[in-house]
């Protein structure tokens, strides 16, 4: 059965915090010590990804095993990219935030991206430097590096997109 993805409700907030706090610790078993440690993403933030209808859950054979918030742009933090540049700045785009899955999932990312790329043509998403697993996810599926961008918070992420126009 292939995995479904629906829209997160306000009564799927607990499930969504496990997932994310499993994808915490996948990251810091993988090297990633640095990105979400410090108690992002906030759970308000989760609740206006649920609230604005943000925010997905990712179901395998009935059971939650990720999460994702797909948004449509402009996002603020992507307006100005450093080192490199976007491969498409004219077109509308979506961006791809707080993906998490279980340990020992597998195919999570996958229907992400087909899930995102069936209502998006160009999406960006963002990554941390040390998340090996996110960055080698991202290249495998078709988004090309671009560069560097900065949080409002000033972190620095790398920068990817996947546009259907070459």
């Amino acid at each position: 059965m292939a995995m479904k993805i629906r829209k997160a409700t306000i009564d799927d907030l607990n499930e969504i915090t496990m997932i994310i706090d499993e994808g915490r610790k996948t990251m810091v078993e993988n090297g990633n010590v640095n990105q979400w440690q410090k108690g992002y993403p906030k759970t308000e933030t989760i609740v206006n990804d649920i609230e604005n209808g943000n925010c997905y859950l990712c179901e395998d054979n009935g059971i939650n095993v990720g999460t994702f918030a797909f948004i449509d742009g402009p996002d603020k933090t992507y307006k100005t990219i450093y080192q490199g540049e976007w491969i498409d700045d004219t077109l509308p785009y979506s961006v791809i935030h707080r993906i998490a899955s279980t340990q020992g999932s597998h195919g999570v990312f996958n229907a992400i991206i087909g899930f995102c790329t069936e209502r998006s043509k160009n999406i960006r998403v963002d990554t941390h430097r040390d998340n090996k697993i996110m960055q080698h996810n991202l290249l495998k599926h078709g988004f090309s590096y671009c560069g560097i961008i900065y949080l409002e918070n000033g972190d620095e992420r790398l920068a990817y997109q996947r546009t259907a126009n070459p």
